[in-house]
């Protein structure tokens, strides 16, 4: 229990020291700003493509895993979807902001610290697999959901132009992209770029929890909706045993490659729950409780598994 607690304690601790900072030192939410950019335009996919890079291509291509773990994500997000048409009564922009909230783990904040911090460096590929197509996935649905609820008033050309510009120009994917096409190509950078690259790695994992817990600490905590324990649910608990069992089910998959499909289903909702709720101004203030609360009860959950994990109670190999 020691070994659990030193893996997840350091991981959840930068999130609260975060979260503390955020509430006790009352800076501008705009200061955040230069810190998310560093994050994610550049820490994260230097991460990416560093360790991508290095790992044998045929690795990479590994289609069924791609298909089960994005699959799996699809088929919480519809159970998702429709609990909210049954709660909103109907309201397809409403049941598309819980669909994502049931579905959508934070994978680009927490998913690389966690599966790096408790698997090492062979859950890479996995992790940037996962992301790429999580992010595909929820890049795809939101419009298309939004355009068919009446809140997007792009036509459906210009909505799947847009569809496309946000896949192919997140950094996350172009990171994957450029990683992926390196180790094809067996490319190795100059000596001072990789190191340059390493720094930027060192820093993504820390700089990317403190972040997201400042970002949590300045968002408004909406009225608490009644279906956010049915999702939260979905979210940290049923997502993760169901790709454990379709991964187990269809077998041939090396064992840290399905427990980092538990990990990074098993995270909470990611802070973009709340930022497309805004964006679309739908289900906005409650958005943020689920956040929030997701993230505090993930301590307990996300310990949960890794304990499961590294004990061997979940019999992943």
């Amino acid at each position: 229990m020691l070994e659990v607690i030193s893996l997840a304690l350091p991981f959840f601790g930068l999130i609260i020291l975060g979260f503390g900072a955020g509430k006790i030192k009352r800076l501008p939410e705009s200061g955040l700003a230069w810190m998310n950019f560093f994050v994610i335009y550049l820490a994260l996919p230097a991460l990416f493509y560093r360790l991508l890079s290095e790992t044998p291509f045929e690795q990479l291509a590994n289609v069924s895993y791609i298909a089960a773990t994005t699959f799996t994500t699809y088929i919480v997000f519809a159970v998702s979807f429709c609990i909210g048409v049954v709660v909103t009564r109907g309201s397809i922009g409403e049941s598309t902001i819980l669909g994502i909230a049931g579905a959508y783990s934070n994978i680009g904040y927490m998913g690389p610290g966690l599966t790096l911090a408790v698997l090492g460096e062979q859950a890479t590929v996995p992790t940037a697999l996962i992301l790429t197509f999580d992010n595909a996935l929820m890049f795809t649905l939101a419009p298309l959901l939004m355009a068919l609820a009446g809140t997007e008033n792009e036509s459906i050309l210009g909505t799947l132009k847009q569809i496309a510009i946000k896949i192919f120009t997140h950094p996350f994917i172009l990171a994957t992209i450029a990683g992926v096409t390196a180790a094809a190509l067996e490319l190795r950078p100059p000596q001072a770029i990789n190191t340059l690259l390493l720094y930027l790695s060192n820093a993504a994992a820390p700089c990317a929890l403190f972040a997201m817990g400042v970002s949590i600490a300045l968002r408004p905590m909406g009225r608490v909706p009644v279906e956010l324990p049915l999702i939260l649910s979905v979210k940290l608990l049923l997502h993760p045993f169901l790709v454990f069992l379709l991964l187990t089910w269809l077998g041939g998959f090396d064992p840290t490659w399905i427990a980092t499909a538990v990990l990074m289903s098993c995270l909470p909702p990611a802070t973009n729950v709340f930022v497309i709720a805004q964006q679309y101004g739908t289900y906005v203030q409650r958005a943020s409780s689920f956040v929030l609360v997701g993230t505090a009860v993930s301590i307990i959950t996300v310990t949960a598994f890794i304990w499961a994990i590294t004990t061997g109670f979940l019999p992943i190999g």
